[in-house]
């Protein structure tokens, strides 16, 4: 059940067998050989335009023209941030009842 669903789902991403013997004994050109060509000729050329490109945090800023490491070092500085109060704090209620 799972097998035929699947390939329910991707049928319409894999391009049909164009080179069988009923397809290519059929004439020149066949419906089925037509709707591949159809198909292909409809994909777009060339590179990707500005406006389809990564966008968010990682087309802002770790690609592009502004590409730099910043959100990285920060949240490493944040997590450190957060490691350090959490474990000073912790510390703090060793000490409540007396020194070490």
């Amino acid at each position: 059940m799972f097998a035929t669903a699947a390939r329910r789902s991707l049928s319409g991403l894999i391009p049909p067998k164009i080179a069988t013997p009923g397809a290519l004994s059929s004439g020149s050109t066949s419906a089925r050989t037509q709707s591949v060509v159809d198909f292909y000729s409809k994909l777009p050329k060339g590179p990707i335009p500005a406006s389809e490109q990564v966008g968010g945090v990682r087309g802002k800023f770790f690609e592009g023209k502004n590409a730099s490491g910043k959100p990285l070092l920060a949240t490493i500085f944040i997590l450190f941030g957060i490691g350090y109060t959490i474990d000073y704090q912790m510390h703090l209620k060793h000490h409540k009842n007396g020194h070490h």
